[in-house]
């Protein structure tokens, strides 16, 4: 199912949008890999795993770029073994859409497993 989302753009929040609760953020998350965990329906949150430093900067850069190329931006904690990844509409304090499609999409980078 993720493949279906990843399939999709992001589209730039103008704000003046409620973001997404309930029902809406539950069906969205069935459609990513079940490794994302929402946080209070905020945020999306996945933490990679990496062989070492080297290949955690590897995937944060992977990710820069793809997130450049949707013009949405992620929150990335990198560190020795890991890059956690955060991810929410900054301009609505909250979950859109496009946070969910921004998700699929890395997924598709082929990136190491999620703790």
């Amino acid at each position: 199912m993720a493949s279906e989302l990843s399939s999709r753009q992001c589209v730039p929040c103008r704000g003046g949008v409620p973001p997404l609760r309930g029902e809406a953020v539950k069906r969205l998350q069935n459609e990513l890999d079940p490794a994302w965990v929402v946080v209070d329906e905020h945020h999306l949150q996945r933490r990679f795993e990496a062989a070492d430093f080297r290949e955690a900067l590897d995937l944060t850069n992977r990710i820069g770029d793809l997130a450049e190329n949707e013009n949405h931006h992620p929150v990335i904690c990198l560190s020795w073994g890991y890059a956690e990844v955060t991810i929410y509409t900054h301009r609505i304090d909250g979950l859109t859409e496009s946070d969910f499609i921004l998700a699929a999409k890395i997924d598709q980078l082929r990136l190491p497993a999620s703790r």
